[in-house]
């Protein structure tokens, strides 16, 4: 037992992203303004829905969630990526290994859970417009988010806790630019069937489960629109959801590609990796605010008290 215990891994190392020796520097010149923009936009999100009294509805209560989440997100593994580049350490040492598997699934895991709730609150105001204000009072407004954390903290310590029992005894060289769990149980010196088809399960359940919710809800949301008689009306309708739709597409198709494939490519889960980490937070906030008007409105108004853009 000492001697097992003496070549347990006390850290790994991160490979990084394949094939990019010798252009590092140049993916952090590209890597960097797309963190930024990701930590930006979304700050600026969450600063108009809590300074615009017209924004505490709870649309823009979930969008402002969705953008914590979406900066916590990034922050689980662009940071140390974008420190690599640079030339610094690619070590990780095991307790950190852990949390960033942790946070990196239950953040993402919210943000599918949570895209699920924002679908059932577009499906209330459209199909119950007259019930809207009692269906999601504030209580069950603040249930439902408190929701989405319960459950990415149970789904997250179930795939962290069966990742991490297994014993790291061998090589510690992590093929990948974080740890994630494809990249560590080849790693594992045991049998790792049971972790494997667990994360497959329980990814692919959670996945499925919320996808088809959100297809329920947008079917009766679409049967409900075609039923608005005026064009007006029905161009609100669609313009309200499609950003949502927009954003629920950009989320699961990295999903999809990365962790439901029998056989995955490891090159391009990296890629789809890279994407699903910097560019799908970065694009939520391009998406609400750009086809929002009441988000815009907000944000020209704190620029006008800060003296950032003069009054027009």
């Amino acid at each position: 037992m000492e001697v097992k215990n003496c070549c347990m891994v006390t850290e790994f190392i991160l490979l990084g992203i394949p094939h990019t020796e010798g252009v590092e520097m140049t993916l952090f010149v590209l890597f960097l303004p797309f963190y930024a923009c990701t930590l930006l936009g979304n700050v600026s999100i969450l600063v108009a829905v809590m300074s615009s009294a017209r924004l505490h509805t709870p649309m823009y209560f979930f969008l402002g969630n969705l953008s914590v989440f979406d900066m916590g997100f990034s922050s689980v593994t662009c940071p140390k990526m974008l420190l690599y580049l640079m030339g610094l350490s690619r070590l990780i040492s095991y307790k950190d290994c852990v949390c960033q598997l942790f946070f990196f699934h239950f953040l993402g895991s919210i943000e599918c859970f949570l895209f699920t709730v924002m679908a059932y609150d577009r499906f209330t105001a459209i199909c119950y417009p007259l019930r809207y204000t009692v269906i999601m009072n504030p209580r069950i407004c603040v249930a439902l988010a408190v929701g989405t954390w319960l459950l990415g903290c149970i789904h997250s310590s179930i795939l962290t806790s069966l990742t991490f029992t297994l014993p790291y005894c061998g090589p510690n060289e992590v093929d990948h630019f974080f740890c994630d769990i494809p990249a560590l149980l080849p790693l594992a010196c045991a049998d790792t069937s049971l972790a494997q088809r667990v994360s497959f399960t329980n990814v692919g359940l959670i996945s499925l489960v919320c996808f088809l919710l959100i297809l329920l809800s947008y079917t009766r949301i679409t049967i409900s629109i075609l039923s608005i008689r005026t064009t007006e009306g029905r161009r609100r309708a669609f313009s309200t959801c499609s950003a949502h739709l927009i954003a629920i597409l950009c989320a699961y198709g990295p999903i999809i590609t990365v962790y439901l494939q029998p056989t995955p490519n490891p090159m391009l889960g990296t890629v789809v990796q890279i994407l699903m980490n910097l560019v799908g937070p970065m694009l939520n906030p391009l998406i609400y605010t750009l086809r929002n008007k009441e988000v815009k409105t907000a944000l020209k108004t704190i620029l006008h008290r800060t003296g950032h853009v003069p009054e027009s």
